[in-house]
């Protein structure tokens, strides 16, 4: 979710959901240590709940950026061990460190002495070499004696040599069935299940097997998703946003920022998937792209967009998904 979820996307999704936990990008600890951390750490107190993800290896660093992420008001502070592109690789951290699992326990032990937030785990179900799900338990077992909070698999192994990180989110089977069984092999701990998951009808099915759900790229292409998410995963009674409440509570938004100087596509770009699966949807993105992402008058262009809009589209509210159907364990 690299160039993705920066805090304009995450301001935006809070439009749609209240309670999920949102995430950063994915930050090196050295960025964040000798970086601009403003740059890098700055967000709005709407969105909290909010995980700083990083990417390191180096147990000294992850404990300090652990610090510096308490400091700065974030909810949680994650380890990804789960990212497998060869530019991660040749930093020596992400999905490479799943034949380490000692050492991810030593990095996890210096974060949990340095914070009192959550630290969690994000990794897959293993790499090249390390494929059984014996080596996946192992990996757990060694890195929760550490105290980690949470682990969120990823279920799919990753092919670290010859496959594109691209690649490596569709190519290699999704086993989920290993994510289960670790939920029932080690039911003390936090289980979370990531990878090709869609919908809420499908989340709320992994649900009846683990303790949470991740959802990223479908969060991006298709975000209105998540409308429906507070209700029917924190128990929420507050009827789901409208797109038109979603919009409207984005122009001010936007007109802040282009007013400091900002470029709206900037802001624009992360709304382009508000209509997916909607007959109105190439339109919205046409309407959204050019001109508007670099106007200076973007509020007053997206005004007029609105009304362009049919009525019953932005009005709609989601109805809520049909469990029946689906079976979690085939």
């Amino acid at each position: 979710m690299m160039d993705r979820t920066d805090r304009h996307y995450r301001y935006f999704m809070r439009q749609i959901t209240r309670r999920t936990l949102l995430y950063t990008e994915m930050l090196t600890t050295g960025a964040l240590l000798h970086g601009d951390r403003d740059k890098f750490l700055a967000f709005s107190e709407v969105e909290r709940p909010l995980a700083l993800q990083l990417g390191g290896d180096d147990p000294e660093q992850l404990a300090a950026c652990a610090r510096i992420a308490e400091d700065w008001g974030y909810s949680e502070v994650n380890l990804n061990v789960g990212c497998p592109s060869d530019r991660v690789q040749s930093g020596h951290f992400g999905a490479c460190l799943m034949a380490q699992p000692a050492h991810v326990a030593r990095c996890v032990a210096a974060m949990r002495q340095a914070t009192t937030l959550p630290v969690t785990v994000k990794h897959r179900i293993g790499i090249d070499g390390l494929e059984r799900f014996d080596d996946l338990a192992h990996f757990v077992r060694t890195v929760a004696q550490a105290g980690c909070d949470r682990f969120t698999v990823h279920a799919r192994i990753a092919m670290l040599q010859g496959l594109s990180p691209r690649d490596n989110r569709t190519v290699p089977p999704l086993r989920y069935a290993d994510v289960y069984s670790l939920k029932d092999d080690l039911p003390h701990l936090v289980i979370e299940i990531n990878g090709g998951i869609t919908t809420l009808e499908q989340a709320c099915v992994h649900l009846r097997c683990v303790d949470g759900v991740m959802i990223g790229r479908a969060a991006y292409d298709n975000p209105y998703l998540f409308a429906l998410a507070d209700g029917l995963c924190f128990g929420d009674e507050a009827p789901p946003p409208t797109r038109r409440q979603v919009l409207e509570a984005m122009l001010p938004y936007l007109e802040f920022w282009v007013t400091h100087g900002l470029t709206a596509g900037r802001i624009l770009r992360h709304m382009l998937g508000l209509f997916a699966h909607q007959r109105v949807a190439k339109v919205w993105k046409r309407l959204l792209s050019g001109g508007m992402q670099r106007s200076p008058q973007a509020v007053t262009m997206l005004h007029h967009t609105l009304r362009q809009l049919p009525a019953d589209l932005l009005d709609l509210r989601p109805q809520r998904p049909t469990l029946t159907s689906m079976d979690a364990r085939v």
